[in-house]
């Protein structure tokens, strides 16, 4: 079935195609995230804001839509299309690294390191009131990926040794969470926690647009600079050693790529599960297993999903925001289902 959807799609002018029509369905996703909320803004007045906010070219509009649409709704937008687009180019780099299809990018244990270092920061107050929750929580994911990289290196660097490694990282790391906060955190500040570890865009403004976007870029043109050592990966490290493949520096820079946007995009806006474990089978399915092709689809899927669940994540209960990740769970675990169901089938 993969095969038969790279076929369709293989044609000389098809993925040019696909690409246009990925930018346009993000661009209305986007302009729909900006006119949809509590307050329905028409699309003439979100674009004469935007533009008032790019170009500053003085269009007459209320103060508080320009406010709305500027401050609070657009930069939200990009960052959760960011969020997705990266969350699911780390699933197709793990996925094939690891020949695993089920890997996604909480497997290193970064998900779990970043909630203690939140934790750390927000309950016990480490830092001094100096660091922010972001903050806190890279830090935190980057010390869980050391640990994870320090016992996968111990156990030998194999692929199984490495998903073994991230399990027992992730155990460690929620463990540490857990106690904080069962030991130390009020009602507040426990709601408060919970709500950032399933996925929260509400405190997001333009500086992590400044900080999420440029990780997106750089982390999709490294990717895509090892877009062919991938398709050999997706063989075997033993096949892609013979084809003259530096495996081991091609795994560090890859795996230590993928750890950084993780980490970035989990400071940001926690963790939201399911965009890096069903995106990437969804862009294999649409664009087949080649990587220079798979790598910007999964993204451009990738943060089109988040978009629009995040639109769904503010409108499906009145005047109350979901955390974003129940709204992917939701989605994704019956996308997930589907996937799998059609995959059998197809054997």
């Amino acid at each position: 079935m993969i095969a038969a959807a790279e076929g369709r799609c293989g044609g000389k002018f098809a993925f040019p195609l696909l690409v246009l029509f990925a930018l346009v369905s993000l661009c209305l996703a986007i302009a729909m995230a900006v006119s949809i909320g509590e307050m329905a803004i028409p699309l003439d007045v979100a674009f004469k804001a935007i533009c008032n906010g790019i170009f500053r070219t003085g269009f007459s509009i209320g103060r508080i839509q320009e406010g709305v649409v500027w401050d609070y709704r657009l930069s939200r937008a990009l960052v959760a299309a960011c969020c997705g687009g990266t969350l699911a180019l780390c699933g197709v780099i793990l996925q094939t690294l690891l020949r695993n299809p089920l890997a996604e990018p909480y497997l290193l244990g970064i998900s779990a390191g970043a909630s203690s270092g939140a934790v750390a920061v927000a309950i016990m107050g480490i830092g001094g009131g100096l660091l922010s929750l972001s903050t806190g929580a890279f830090i935190g994911a980057l010390i869980a990926f050391a640990v994870v990289s320090l016992l996968a290196a111990g156990a030998g660097g194999a692929a199984d040794r490495i998903i073994l490694a991230g399990v027992a990282g992730s155990q460690l790391f929620n463990a540490l969470t857990s106690y904080v906060v069962t030991a130390s955190a009020n009602a507040e500040q426990t709601r408060g926690i919970m709500f950032w570890l399933l996925g929260s865009l509400g405190s997001v403004r333009w500086q992590d647009v400044y900080l999420a976007a440029p990780m997106t870029a750089v982390g999709l043109a490294v990717c895509l600079c090892h877009a062919r050592t991938l398709d050999a990966f997706a063989f075997g490290e033993d096949a892609a050693a013979s084809l003259g493949v530096a495996v081991t520096r091609v795994r560090l820079v890859l795996f230590g790529m993928t750890a950084a946007m993780t980490a970035v995009m989990v400071s940001i806006v926690g963790s939201i599960g399911f965009v890096g474990l069903v995106i990437p089978h969804a862009a294999r399915f649409v664009v087949g297993p080649g990587h220079l092709r798979l790598l910007p689809a999964s993204v451009m899927i990738g943060a089109i999903f988040m978009v629009l669940a995040d639109i769904v994540s503010r409108t499906i209960i009145t005047h109350q925001v979901l955390p974003i990740g129940v709204i992917t769970a939701l989605i994704g675990a019956p996308a997930f289902a589907v996937i799998l169901y059609r995959a059998r089938r197809s054997r």
